[in-house]
């Protein structure tokens, strides 16, 4: 292929790149709305791993405190 014959094909892929269809106003806005649906998911479960994980450190606390007044109670005191 000669430089010429590239430059021709290079510019006859640009032209018909350029005349491919865009999506329409319908298929943007479904894309739109599934790219904030998939980021309202990710923001869902952050959510739910944070709340999780607040959780299981405060069930740590009052087990540590339950033990600790149970060994309070058994050795005497009030």
């Amino acid at each position: 292929m000669s430089p010429e014959e590239r430059n021709e094909f290079i510019t006859e892929l640009v032209l018909q790149f350029k005349n491919v269809n865009s999506l329409t106003d319908d298929e943007q806005r479904w894309v739109r709305m599934a790219i904030e649906k998939e980021a309202q998911s990710i923001a869902l479960r952050q959510a739910i791993i944070e709340k999780t994980l607040t959780s299981l450190i405060w069930m740590l606390i009052v087990g540590i405190g339950y033990v600790f007044l149970d060994f309070a109670k058994q050795h005497g005191f009030k």
